[in-house]
């Protein structure tokens, strides 16, 4: 069998960024996601929002940050097995990995690094009837071309960071911008909701969707005040829901890992509470935690030079300073 340093489960920003770290100590790296592309979800849920807690970038498009972080993966040549979803882990007699996948081949690992994000999820969707095929056509979860919205009369429901962030990006783009928020306390950063409340968005709070009308496109919709239940109608041609995932995460705790509410419990070294299984990025939590794409690659970087030490025991924690390395990359 094939037998790899250290395995990477999850190829958003903080795999990537774990697969360049793994290269560069000299570990023979494989990646396996769940998704057809690399990204996580930079490009599944926003490659058209701008980044900008990126030490060295004021700001970049999420899809730019996304190929970046594919091309530095590479240049160490790791192995990338993308369509495939994890289903267990198990150690074999001679303490590597087996790692099943929903495909016919199984992956064997010395060390495993858990970075997959907020881990399964799907987007909440709400309790309204309306025709399922037009998601994807008029009715949205996330943005993939904020062009299609160019122009339109666009309806927005949610009040965390991806709503508000849309409807300030809409603005500019859009003809009509409408946003309901089913209270009229946002979760979004405030100086993003200040600012839309200086753009050309029509906020409703307190509002909630009723009806989406239409014949195989959205045309309308009633929305309503849920403490009055008084109802109004609007000309709509696009509907972008940001109400939030659904997370599961018990796959997790059946391959027997720690966890501490939603998230794998680690230490400062990033290590699990299984020999040779790291977890980095939003799947895990510490006392200290901030899920941040910053801290991700941090942790990721921890976890990489804290594994070559499980791996082999001789080998230092502490990888040097890159620009002093002699890397022919």
């Amino acid at each position: 069998m094939d037998v790899y340093d250290i395995t990477i489960i999850g190829g958003g920003p903080t795999g990537l960024f774990g697969s360049f770290y793994a290269g560069l100590r000299g570990l023979k790296t494989k990646v396996i996601d769940v998704l057809p592309e690399l990204g996580g979800q930079l490009t599944a849920l926003y490659p058209e929002k701008y980044v900008y807690d990126v030490a060295g970038h004021p700001k970049i498009l999420a899809k730019d940050l996304s190929k970046a972080l594919g091309t530095q993966a590479q240049l160490f040549k790791a192995t990338m097995s993308l369509g495939e979803k994890v289903t267990n882990m198990e150690q074999t007699e001679n303490n590597v990995w087996r790692i099943v996948t929903d495909k016919s081949s199984d992956h064997y690992s010395k060390a495993v690094l858990l970075a997959l994000g907020a881990g399964a999820c799907v987007p909440k969707k709400l309790d309204v009837d309306y025709d399922r095929n037009m998601e994807g056509e008029c009715i949205f979860y996330a943005v993939k071309n904020k062009e299609r919205f160019r122009d339109k009369r666009v309806l927005i429901i949610g009040g965390g960071d991806s709503a508000v962030d849309w409807a300030n990006e809409f603005s500019h783009l859009a003809k009509n911008v409408y946003l309901i928020h089913r209270r009229d306390q946002f979760r979004a950063v405030q100086t993003s909701v200040e600012e839309m409340k200086h753009n050309k968005v029509d906020i409703k709070t307190f509002y909630e969707l009723k009806q989406v009308i239409g014949n195989g496109k959205v045309e309308k919709v009633t929305i309503f005040d849920n403490r009055s239940g008084q109802e109004e109608t609007l000309d709509i041609d696009a509907i972008l829901i940001n109400i939030g995932f659904v997370i599961n995460l018990d796959f997790l705790k059946s391959w027997g890992l720690k966890m501490e509410v939603n998230a794998i419990s680690v230490n400062e070294k990033m290590e699990t509470n299984l020999p040779g299984i790291y977890a980095a990025g939003d799947i895990c939590s510490h006392p200290a935690k901030l899920k941040l794409i910053a801290t991700g690659a941090a942790e990721a970087a921890t976890a990489v030079n804290f594994a070559c030490t499980y791996i082999n025991p001789s080998a230092k924690a502490f990888p040097g300073h890159s620009s002093n390395l002699n890397l022919s990359i």
